[in-house]
């Protein structure tokens, strides 16, 4: 297993207990295209063997399988329970993340994706002082 992956196990657990420091402002409204469960991006996972493991480890990552990989060898990951038209076929009983979506605390790179109807507004460093 990589360092990366490993890193990434870790700060999953930890998201479930330490909240995060860093803070987005959130613009827009969801278009119900289901974009954001097709192209869901992973941090750290890097191949099926540890998608494999945090899906023993974190039974809602059963529900994702593998579609790609991005420009940085992460996977992309989509949810089997989304419809072709873009709804979520257990909607009522999605996990925590996807009812959190777009979450107030956005890691890493604070994009959203692609034709998302929500867009994240950065804040520059001058806007800390």
């Amino acid at each position: 297993m990589s360092f990366d992956f490993i890193k990434s196990c870790f700060y999953e657990f930890l998201s479930y207990f330490v909240p995060q420091k860093i803070n987005y402002k959130i613009e827009g409204k969801c278009l119900k295209c289901g974009e954001c469960c097709r192209q869901i991006r992973s941090r750290g996972l890097k191949n099926n063997t540890e998608l494999k493991f945090m899906q023993f480890i974190l039974p809602h990552y059963k529900r994702f399988f593998i579609t790609g990989k991005d420009e940085e060898d992460n996977l992309i990951l989509s949810c089997k329970f989304l419809t072709d038209d873009g709804k979520c076929s257990v909607y009522n009983s999605r996990p925590q993340v996807c009812r959190n979506y777009p979450a107030k605390h956005i890691p890493y790179n604070a994009e959203m994706i692609e034709g998302c109807g929500f867009k994240v507004i950065k804040k520059e460093f001058k806007d800390y002082l």
